[in-house]
Order: structure tokens, then C-alpha cells, then sequence
């Protein structure tokens, strides 16, 4: 999924993401296609749980 996206190059991706694993793994994937991370932001949208939201900013380099 990660390389369809970025084979439509969009300027920007945002990524929204519960399993923090899989969007470190993503944002690697992405890098390689010349995206970078400017932000990330966790959100607790379930207390007293572990579970946390992160949504992830990749901007297109060059």
C-alpha cells in the first residue's frame, strides 16, 4: 500500500495510525521514497487504555 501511494507522489501524506510499530515501519518505507517526517502527534483518544492514536505528517523532499 505504502508504494502505491507514493507512486502517485503526492506532495504530502498524512498518516494516521494506531499500532505505533507499523507507522515506524511505514514512515521508513517512505523515506525511501524521498518523504520525510515533519510532524507526529499522539492523541489518547482511549483513557485508561493502552491504546493511542499518532497522526504522522510526511513531506515530499526535492
Amino acid at each position: 500500500m505504502v508504494d502505491a501511494i507514493a507512486s502517485r507522489e503526492p506532495r504530502r501524506i498524512v498518516y494516521v495510525a494506531c499500532d505505533p510499530a507499523a507507522l515506524a515501519r511505514d514512515v521508513g518505507y517512505l523515506a525511501a521514497h524521498g518523504y520525510v517526517l515533519t510532524g507526529v502527534r499522539g492523541f489518547d483518544l482511549f483513557p485508561h487504555t493502552h491504546h493511542v492514536e499518532a497522526v504522522a505528517v510526511l513531506d515530499r523532499q526535492g
